[in-house]
């Protein structure tokens, strides 16, 4: 057997995500890669450790077991070089959130000094819809989880990081030269929506059902990005986070619709287990966050301000 740690590694992502194409993605390698390194480690093997059914890929009960074999050895690993790290005086270990989709233009900030000054300090960011952050913290698969709603069934803890505003957007037609619409426009105009469940979601719906409005829902969409592409191409309109379109506002790609009552607002939250026993690098992070927000939000985020001052004298 000469198999390789980066097959090992490889291989137990395939079996968490049933696909090489999304296997690819989290490991950011390309797909043709991750099939020669596939095939490299089930040469060693007689038995197989996955089958293609259809279109479908599938884990073989051998491809199982030896996954559970591959992620003790990998942690051992992991264990070992934290130990050679702390010998060395370096705080280190992982770290693991799981985020929003529209948390990828939040957390990066409030963690890259961090890592810097540790960089024994192994990083584990998933990035995903509302609902799986919820379950990988309900099942304590992560140390932190960042939210724009609060899960009403779960007993956590957390801290207020930022305001999230929320802007209804359309293509780069503006519409009245940015004098303030009366709500009921939005009954006129094909919304484009996020998913059931999602931060974004729920605040534009608790606005709806406050002003009473019954509104044309186009589409559904499941991430940012796609309800962003779709709102350039002029599919429709959307209610979407500033954070996370300040390029295509500054490029003219998109335009603010301004709406009586907007933006809406709802606030970034890090939340965590009630009562969670926190490893000394999750420890660390949390003092960080509490020392640093408020230097980081002035630095990164306050000239969000300055870019709608911009915008609207185009």
């Amino acid at each position: 057997m000469h198999y390789t740690l980066h097959q090992l590694q490889i291989f137990l992502k395939i079996t968490q995500t049933k696909s090489i194409t999304k296997a690819a993605e989290e490991l950011h390698l390309t797909q043709p890669a991750v099939s020669i390194q596939l095939k490299n480690l089930q040469d060693q093997f007689d038995i197989p450790l996955t089958e293609v059914i259809g279109r479908q890929l599938y884990i073989t009960d051998f491809g199982a077991e030896l996954a559970i074999a591959v992620e003790k050895i990998l942690a051992e690993v992991y264990a070992i070089n934290y130990k050679t790290l702390a010998y060395k005086g370096q705080l280190s270990g992982r770290l693991k959130l799981s985020v929003v989709s529209t948390g990828k233009y939040v957390i990066p900030y409030f963690l890259s000094d961090f890592l810097k000054q540790h960089q024994g300090i192994e990083l584990s960011l998933d990035v995903t819809n509302k609902e799986k952050v919820i379950e990988s913290l309900e099942k304590n698969e992560v140390d932190f989880a960042l939210v724009s709603v609060l899960p009403e069934k779960l007993q956590i803890e957390s801290i207020e990081l930022m305001p999230n505003k929320l802007y209804l957007v359309g293509g780069s037609e503006k519409m009245h030269n940015y004098e303030e619409n009366s709500h009921e426009i939005l009954e006129s105009l094909p919304i484009i929506y996020r998913e059931e469940g999602s931060g974004t979601r729920h605040t534009f719906e608790k606005y709806l059902s406050l002003h009473n409005l019954k509104v044309r829902k186009k589409m559904e969409l499941t991430s940012n990005e796609a309800v962003k592409q779709a709102v350039i191409a002029g599919l429709g309109y959307s209610v979407m986070p500033l954070i996370g379109i300040k390029n295509e506002l500054i490029n003219g790609e998109l335009s603010i619709i301004p709406i009586k009552g907007f933006p809406l607002s709802s606030v970034w939250n890090i939340i965590w287990l009630k009562n969670k026993g926190f490893s000394p690098v999750a420890t660390a992070f949390l003092e960080n966050l509490k020392k640093e927000k408020e230097k980081i939000i002035d630095e990164k985020f306050n000239g969000l301000r300055s870019i709608l001052d911009e915008i609207s004298k185009v």
